[in-house]
């Protein structure tokens, strides 16, 4: 056998093996993974590598130490899920570094983490004063998780007593100019009806780049030409302006009348409307 041949399939079944020896170890983002799990996955590429390149080496002289290594890791982090001692030896443990505005310099020094990075890692979550933080934790994976002071986290709906309507996930009919019609009958619209709202938007289906339709069955559109402002929709706001109008004339009305059944009347029908605006408003004017 001709030794390139002999290399193309030691290759592939190299790369075979850590793909199926990676999927075992289990999916994790790249500043999730453990200390020890980062050094055998550094140990199994090196040893795929090694079982390419050495032709004269035996296939299973490489795939036994990486089925090893591989099982090792997973013995580990089952013995890590089953005792918390284990965790804290193997993964580590969170430690916290600010705590009410006031850095904890034996910590910081314990991660060997300078006052530069500490204050880089606040930076980039938009805190700029130490005096700001109410708590901040270095995680066993190396990220800084900070809480602001009350006083200096973005006022929310919940802080400011509002209700808000559950925002469902959008959904998409559209995608590269093609119509996805999954997405039309999951909320339960056809073709036509998409064809009307991108007839009264004035787009061409073949000039979409992205369509998403919310749960209120609004159509949001991305075009291919970006220069190309398209509007957006005024279902909700319309409706809204629409109740309020019909609130201010009943009210209206009740005031014009000096028939003492029909101005109670007017009255009574306002405070529906009302009723009905306030129980729709979040829905209605959210973003």
């Amino acid at each position: 056998m001709p030794d390139w041949i002999s290399l193309l399939i030691r290759a592939i079944i190299a790369f075979t093996a850590m793909f199926v020896f990676a999927k075992l170890i289990g999916k994790r983002q790249l500043s999730q993974i453990t200390f020890f799990e980062y050094i055998v996955g550094i140990a199994i590429g090196d040893m795929a590598a090694i079982i390419t390149d050495d032709v004269r080496t035996p296939l299973y002289m490489g795939l036994v130490p990486m089925a090893a290594y591989t099982f090792l890791a997973i013995g580990l982090s089952w013995l890590a899920l089953k005792s918390k001692r284990s965790r804290d030896f193997f993964e580590g443990k969170a430690r916290v570094l600010i705590q009410d505005g006031k850095i904890l310099e034996d910590n910081l020094k314990k991660e060997r983490m300078s006052t530069d990075e500490l204050l880089e890692n606040l930076r980039s979550r938009n805190i700029f004063q130490v005096s700001d933080v109410e708590f901040a934790i270095m995680e066993s994976s190396g990220t800084v998780n900070v809480l602001p002071k009350s006083d200096s986290q973005p006022l929310t709906p919940k802080l400011m007593g509002m209700q808000v309507a559950p925002k469902p996930e959008p959904q998409t009919v559209i995608m590269d100019g093609t119509i996805m019609d999954e997405g039309l009958s999951t909320i339960g619209f056809n073709r036509l009806w998409l064809k009307g709202e991108l007839e009264k938007q004035g787009v061409a289906l073949e000039n979409v780049f992205l369509g998403q339709v919310d749960a209120t069955g609004q159509l949001y559109l991305d075009l291919y030409d970006d220069k190309i402002k398209v509007p957006q929709p005024q279902a909700l706001p319309l409706t809204y302006a629409t109740l309020k109008k019909a609130q201010a004339d009943l009210e209206l009305y009740a005031l014009a009348t000096q028939d003492v059944r029909a101005k109670q009347a007017y009255e009574k029908e306002a405070g529906e409307v009302d009723r009905m605006i306030r129980e729709l408003e979040p829905y209605l004017r959210r973003g």
